[in-house]
């Protein structure tokens, strides 16, 4: 009876290993994705991450203030390198913009506090997650939408996704343009 409890309790043990093994892989390429691949949204990113820079789109669906974040190690990488490293997070916030008459001159557009929607990239080159259709090319992707930050609204990368970045494709899909501090001081 001694030996059978070892046994079982040895196989628990194995078992628990290997799933803290698997969450401790998946927590070290990014605290924001699971085993699955499941992209979470990062909350509290406007102050735990880095600012890249803002985007403006005066007309449009996706008019408004684009702000883009990510860590301050992606972004060190990234001046190293040329390149956002595995695990990188990109975050991109879309808010809604007014225009008003100030001492700066006539018709200034500021972002409001009303959020439209948010864009999530995770970097991934090594093709972790080849079966979930939220990664490809390189990247994981994500849309939430302020009425719930708990699911994911996209559900195939190709098609929710890959359309708005096939002209930064020759700069890994991101579109760097408006990211000053990804360019060395």
């Amino acid at each position: 009876m001694k030996c059978t409890m070892k046994i079982v309790a040895g196989l628990i043990f194995s078992v628990f290993s290997l799933i803290s093994t698997a969450l401790l892989a998946a927590e070290e390429f990014s605290p924001y994705v699971d085993t699955n691949g499941n992209i979470s949204f990062p909350q509290g990113f406007r102050t735990s991450m880095v600012h890249l820079g803002s985007w403006f789109v005066p007309e449009g669906g996706a008019s408004g203030f684009h702000d883009v974040y990510t860590e301050k190690d992606s972004v060190e990488a990234y001046r190293r390198t040329g390149k956002f490293p595995d695990g990188a997070t990109i975050v991109k916030e879309l808010r809604m913009a007014q225009s008003a008459d100030f001492t700066t001159g006539k018709g200034v557009s500021y972002a409001t506090s009303e959020l439209k929607q948010w864009f999530v990239m995770i970097k991934d080159s090594k093709n972790r997650f080849a079966d979930n259709p939220l990664w490809g090319e390189g990247w994981g992707w994500a849309l939430y939408k302020p009425d719930n930050l708990g699911k994911n609204a996209a559900t195939d990368f190709r098609t929710d996704c890959l359309g708005c970045h096939v002209p930064a494709k020759d700069q890994d899909w991101v579109y760097t343009e408006a990211y000053p501090t990804l360019k060395a001081d």
